[in-house]
């Protein structure tokens, strides 16, 4: 076993141990964490370029799928991010009373599949860590969440599994058009199935429902209300950026032609999402609920910066330069968003309410809080000296610098994106932290707490004022998937 599916399975196999009587599940998560971190930070300092740390074994041989696994520039930061994330959710859930083991199992579980999805170099490989996402969120939510649970949980899974029914179809259609006949995503990239734009509408609608994008969003809002506060983390932080990594992993290496010949339609899903999700993030007095449209928001950037790669008259440098904002901003999110939701728990913890209206001047009795979520939220909206800037930079730089008058007006109208989403943070700041005092008392953050958030925000501060550790990794990616596309 190579280090990479010892990373991929330790997250299981300590889930294992928690059917033995008397085990302290808090202390077998964390630690289990704790040590696929450090297998990760290993695997960070050992890559050398390419596709680092493969391994193929044979698993179903007669269709040409086998586990074939391996990390590059793309994989390797979203693997980190999953590892820093589910570590801060251990963290943060230590106090977890209601039904610990099964909590705890249920995260080490979406911890394998997440890091075994972002691992995947093949199609039904990606497609099983992909399905076993949403069964794994599904009970997260129905078991552990909060106000009609049951029947967000219920939308969310079948949203998704009929998004992922769509992707499989998806996937015949790749193998079917590949020759040979193959699921092996790195064979599909080397020789592009002869495969149109049908198969590109399966694989782009399953995609766009994890992601999510407009119109496929309607199920993410609820399921992040009703949903703990670490589920959220991992809902937003994690498992959306499965449908953007796909998108970059699978729809556009393997489908050259059709993804050039839509990438306005894509382009235009963005534009239409960034504004969509920073719009109705703006009406809401629900807390949670607003920084769930916020996500939609922000993957909205991502969707966009992917469509401008594949516009072939564009400058090859800016589309590459809109690839790297895309995969930082995955990055960026999954650190920033998960700190806000988990943010958000602490309210929920002291007031068990979300309502915008009956909180305020939290910054009298809670300033550790207060200032985390001050930090969380400027890196959410762009921010310079944070994540969220050199992202959100690099991705209206790449798609304006395309120098297509087209995709100079859509980058035009998502930078409004920004000043809207500027305008709800600050809303929530002045009127929850720093107005009067509201009807509902928040109290300071506790040690745990700011032990699983804080170093979030450190991570996206690191980012934001020294990024050419992660820049240098993604980029030789970035160059490759547009060399790709062009084909």
């Amino acid at each position: 076993m190579t280090v990479l599916s010892l990373t991929i399975f330790l997250p299981l196999l300590a889930a294992a141990l928690l059917v033995v009587p008397r085990l302290p599940a808090r202390w077998i998560w964390v630690t289990a964490a704790v040590a696929d971190l450090v297998l990760v930070v290993a695997m960070w300092l050992g890559y050398g370029g390419g596709i680092g740390y493969e391994e193929r074994l044979r698993w179903i041989p007669s269709v040409g799928a086998g586990y074939h696994v391996g990390v590059d520039g793309l994989s390797l930061p979203l693997i980190a991010l999953a590892a820093v994330l589910f570590l801060a959710c251990a963290i943060y859930s230590q106090k977890q009373e209601e039904r610990p083991k099964s909590y705890a199992a249920l995260f080490l579980f979406l911890q394998t599949v997440s890091t075994g999805l972002f691992a995947a170099l093949d199609l039904l490989l990606f497609f099983v860590f992909f399905d076993l996402s949403i069964v794994g969120m599904y009970f997260v939510i129905v078991g552990w969440g909060h106000g009609d649970r049951a029947r967000s949980a219920l939308t969310f899974f079948l949203y998704t599994f009929l998004g992922s029914l769509a992707l499989l179809l998806g996937f015949i259609g790749l193998y079917l058009g590949g020759e040979p006949r193959t699921f092996d995503i790195v064979e599909l990239t080397a020789a592009p199935p002869q495969a149109g734009a049908l198969v590109l509408l399966a694989v782009g609608v399953g995609l766009a429902v994890k992601t999510p994008t407009v119109p496929f969003h309607t199920w993410l809002p609820p399921a992040h209300t009703d949903a703990p506060a670490a589920g959220s983390a991992i809902l937003a932080g994690i498992l959306l950026k499965m449908g953007t990594y796909g998108f970059v992993r699978i729809a556009m290496p393997l489908l050259p032609g059709p993804w050039r010949q839509y990438a306005w339609v894509i382009i235009v899903v963005g534009v239409v999402s960034i504004l969509y999700g920073a719009l109705v993030a703006l009406a809401q007095q629900n807390i949670k609920r607003l920084i769930a449209y916020t996500s939609v928001n922000h993957m909205g950037y991502i969707v966009l910066a992917l469509g401008a790669a594949g516009l072939a008259a564009g400058d090859v440098p800016a589309r590459q330069l809109a690839v790297t904002g895309a995969i930082t901003q995955m990055v960026s999110h999954g650190l920033i968003t998960g700190a806000l939701f988990l943010l958000t728990g602490i309210l929920w913890d002291r007031a068990h309410s979300y309502d915008l209206q009956r909180f305020g001047g939290i910054a009298a009795t809670a300033r550790t809080f207060t200032l985390m979520t001050a930090v969380a939220a400027f890196a959410s909206l762009g921010l310079p000296g944070l994540s969220g800037f050199i992202a959100e930079f690099q991705i209206f730089a790449g798609v304006i610098g395309t120098g297509l008058t087209g995709a100079v007006v859509a980058g035009g109208l998502s930078i409004a994106g920004i000043l809207i989403t500027a305008a709800l943070l600050l809303r929530v700041l002045q009127q929850a932290f720093l107005g009067p005092p509201g009807e509902l008392r928040v109290l300071e953050a506790r040690p745990y707490e700011v032990g699983s958030i804080a170093p979030l925000l450190a991570l996206s501060l690191v980012i934001g004022i020294v990024p050419r550790w992660l820049l240098d990794l993604i980029e030789p990616f970035s160059a490759a998937l547009v060399t790709w596309v062009s084909r």
